[in-house]
């Protein structure tokens, strides 16, 4: 299901991750992207004659405007599109309470198709605005609804992962919970056909397995659900060590087993294509068995601040060997930016450093990467986004910092937006400007395979 898009050049500086501690800052590119949205070449420092290559004298230029550049498209490995009305509404709940007192409530009310299709048609609109190319998406227990999710996703061209959220256990609440462990297979197996029935080369949206978490789910049903994914071949979600009375409560509800990570294990599903979202309070044996199964985790910084779960010892799961990249997890989070995210993992990087020294702390290098590479390979697609190499797919955002004119003032009304930029600053100041200062109204234009799939009054294309 290629895109149908012309043949472009992107010309302008551009910024993408060669490694978890280097960025490649190029302040004069030029980027070739063919017919299928596939990056051909990539032009550094003489790009005056690419327009004369070959094959490309009739290709369409887009430049970079308003003192900006172009980025990889954000990757979020861990967000709920049905808690999207809830975002910055917690309260001062702890895990457990908040999934009661506003989670469950919300989710269930998604029965209604009229207004499911309001909730996700706004949550996909936002995070493409905010530059989110990829997300790996929790929807809810209902079949219409869960589809209904991965319609709009293709519709408006997001790369998704989409799950219907799987919860059997009597812990759950009885007005929203499967009836059944076969219920609740039965209703995995028809979101799975319909995603790859819209979808058959899997190119934008894939299903990916979703048990909540352990709590919710018995432990038929997750061994269930590991035979699943074996006999599917998709991917899996869910949570893990959030917060410590959790931890207490799979401890309680499994006697049978080692550990949280344990459970996931015995049931098949810790494995190389299982998001695990948190990992706040693994132990170090645990950290162990998911290095060794390379399972991949999403940090979730935000969320993890809001409820009150802990600081995530990123440094750690990364000296270890294990994938880790960022996920919003609205509503726990109260932003749909990966830009946000990043920010976040920075502060709660920083205090984990308090504790355990130095080496703890984040880079601004080392959490875009988190935010662009390290998703990529969170959610399996590291050999197609993520970074501007040939060919891997042009799935980008055009980013705008404001240069500010002589006096301060841009606008009549003397109101300035955006991140300022006064022209003395070192490119790797820009970056870390852009990282610490902006949001939505950086992002100018968004590309998924080489297809515009959101644009300002800012974008000149």
């Amino acid at each position: 299901m290629a895109p149908s898009v012309e043949k472009t050049i992107y010309v302008g500086p551009f910024v993408h991750s060669k490694s978890l501690a280097e960025l490649e800052i190029c302040t004069k590119g030029a980027i070739g992207v063919d017919k299928k949205g596939v990056i051909a070449f990539v032009e550094r420092d003489d790009v005056e004659g690419v327009s004369k290559k070959d094959g490309w004298e009739n290709a369409k230029v887009v430049e970079v405007t308003d003192n900006g550049f172009f980025f990889p498209g954000f990757i979020d490995t861990h967000i709920h599109a049905s808690q999207y009305p809830n975002a910055g509404i917690f309260g001062k709940s702890t895990l457990l309470d908040w999934l009661n007192t506003y989670t469950f409530p919300l989710e269930s009310s998604l029965s209604d198709l009229p207004r499911a299709t309001t909730v996700y048609t706004r949550a996909v609109a936002r995070t493409l605005s905010h530059g989110t190319t990829t997300a790996a998406y929790y929807a809810t227990v209902h079949v219409p609804a869960t589809n209904l999710l991965a319609d709009i996703c293709l519709a408006k061209g997001q790369r998704a992962l989409i799950g219907r959220v799987c919860m059997n256990s009597t812990l759950s609440p009885p007005y929203y919970r499967d009836a059944s462990v076969l219920d609740a297979i039965t209703a995995s197996r028809e979101c799975i056909a319909h995603c790859r029935r819209i979808d058959p080369s899997g190119e934008l949206v894939t299903p990916i397995i979703t048990p909540r978490f352990a709590p919710s789910c018995t432990e038929e049903c997750l061994h269930a659900l590991g035979k699943l994914q074996q006999e599917t071949g998709a991917y899996a979600q869910t949570h893990i060590s959030e917060n410590k009375p959790e931890v207490a409560l799979v401890k309680e509800l499994f006697p049978g087993n080692k550990s949280y990570a344990d459970v996931y294990d015995q049931a098949g599903l810790l494995n190389a294509k299982m998001i695990l979202a948190h990992a706040v309070h693994l132990t170090a044996e645990e950290k162990e068995l998911v290095a060794a199964r390379q399972a991949k985790i999403s940090h979730c910084p935000a969320s993890n601040t809001a409820l009150t779960s802990g600081c995530a010892p990123v440094r750690d799961l990364l000296d270890r060997g294990i994938t880790v990249g960022l996920g919003t997890d609205v509503s726990g989070g109260f932003s749909p930016s990966i830009l946000e995210m990043a920010r976040q993992a920075v502060w709660v990087s920083r205090h984990v450093a308090m504790h355990d020294g130095d080496h703890a702390k984040l880079s601004v290098e080392e959490v875009l990467y988190l935010a662009t590479r390290g998703g990529a390979k969170v959610v399996g697609l590291e050999e197609k986004v993520g970074a501007f190499e040939v060919g891997m797919e042009w799935d980008a955002q055009m980013v705008a910092l404001e240069s500010v004119p002589e006096g301060g003032e841009r606008h009549e009304d003397g109101f300035v937006e955006g991140v300022d930029v006064f022209g003395w600053e070192a490119w790797e100041d820009r970056v870390a400007k852009w990282l610490f200062g902006g949001d939505d109204r950086s992002t100018v234009a968004v590309w998924v395979r080489g297809r515009l799939v959101h644009s300002t009054g800012r974008y000149r294309g």
